[in-house]
């Protein structure tokens, strides 16, 4: 005969079970059938899963994913890069920090299919076909013909000469690898690039190196740092006002994309009035470039070079590498990418908030900027007080 238990029975042997208790001991104590007993535990988690107790592996697939989602957070902030940024870039980002984070997870911060940058990196890879054999030896006398010219030849004239000389091309083909190595005629740009190379020798800063405000004159610089054979390029942008370190950014390529991304990092955190800034560098190729020299534009920063050969123009952030390598990258045995990059990213911490600026009058560079301000707003009181 079936036995009926009241739903306070069926209660109390379940909390029996949850406090402990095994099913055996509570089929003994209560001669209920395990199976049964089974049942009423498996109907109270159905009913009330949120009381279901967390196990070891329901914790560690949690724990995974917040870190996961924390590692899509750091390379969003670090990576200078957005999901709607080209895809070509995107590609150069995963490939830069592969070795700091999983492919799996940069493809999915920057919505990228993961077969979609595998099949990227294999076309790369496949430099063994006849055109890309093809390319590769055209090259460099492409590039001979066009150095010939003073860099006044199109395309069309050095495909003339190459096939005179006897070697069969089209001016396509020639096209493709001027485009690719940024070799173009200056024939029709000669003015521009005679104004630019005159704009580029103005040394709008002078020296100067003791403005009166926070945003008033950024100075940047780039160093280099080898860790296991490897040499990774760093990247900083310096406020004058309190030398303070506003943006810093770490690559393994010395290219345009650093130099660019430390200022969009620094322009997006201090969104400074962009017609009262000055930025100011050396002339290498990363500042003077067009990618770099137009991102200032859009922001309508005024910029200022270093005279060549002349590293006083820029001696502040001399200084600063020259303090970083003594207190922290000569210093410190880094065992990976990425310990290097956390500590970088712990010194500018560090510097900004802890360490006395000779300067500054043994403030740190945080404490005498939050000092301007104050006395800004403390200026602005007494004004409108006596108004």
């Amino acid at each position: 005969m079936k036995r009926y238990y009241t739903q306070e029975k069926r209660d109390g042997v379940v909390s029996m079970h949850l406090n402990g208790e095994s099913i055996m001991s509570i089929h003994q104590s209560t001669g209920i059938a395990r199976s049964t007993i089974y049942n009423w535990i498996n109907s109270r988690n159905s009913d009330d899963s949120s009381n279901k107790p967390l196990n070891k592996g329901d914790y560690n697939k949690l724990k995974m994913h917040c870190e996961k989602l924390e590692n899509i957070i750091q390379i969003l902030k670090t990576c200078g890069c957005t999901v709607d940024a080209p895809l070509h870039q995107r590609y150069e980002i995963i490939k830069e920090f592969s070795s700091v984070y999983s492919i799996t997870t940069l493809c999915e911060a920057l919505s990228v299919a993961k077969g979609s940058y595998y099949n990227h990196i294999l076309r790369n890879k496949n430099d063994n076909t006849l055109a890309a054999q093809r390319i590769k030896e055209l090259t460099p006398i492409v590039e001979e013909i066009y150095n010939e010219s003073k860099q006044t030849f199109g395309s069309g004239k050095v495909a003339a000469i190459m096939n005179d000389r006897g070697y069969k091309t089209t001016e396509k083909t020639v096209a493709k690898i001027m485009h690719e190595n940024g070799w173009f005629s200056i024939k029709s740009s000669s003015k521009t690039i005679y104004l630019q190379n005159q704009e580029r020798r103005q040394n709008i800063l002078n020296q100067q190196f003791n403005p009166q405000a926070p945003n008033e004159v950024w100075v940047s610089d780039v160093t280099y740092f080898k860790l296991k054979d490897k040499t990774y390029y760093i990247c900083v942008i310096i406020d004058l006002y309190a030398r303070k370190i506003i943006s810093l950014t770490v690559s393994k390529r010395n290219s345009t994309w650093l130099t660019k991304t430390s200022l969009i990092n620094a322009y997006e955190e201090r969104k400074p009035d962009p017609s009262k800034l000055l930025f100011h560098s050396d002339q290498g190729k990363n500042y003077t470039a067009k990618a770099f020299r137009t991102s200032l534009l859009s922001f309508g920063i005024q910029q200022s070079f270093s005279r060549r050969g002349v590293p006083y123009d820029n001696s502040v952030c001399e200084s600063f590498f020259k303090t970083l390598k003594q207190e922290e990258l000569y210093r410190t045995n880094y065992k990976s990418e990425e310990h290097l990059r956390k500590a970088l990213s712990d010194y500018v911490v560090f510097y900004n908030d802890k360490r006395p600026h000779t300067f500054l009058r043994y403030h740190t560079p945080n404490k005498a900027e939050a000092d301007f301000y104050h006395y800004l707003r403390q200026k602005e009181k007494v004004s409108i007080e006596q108004e």
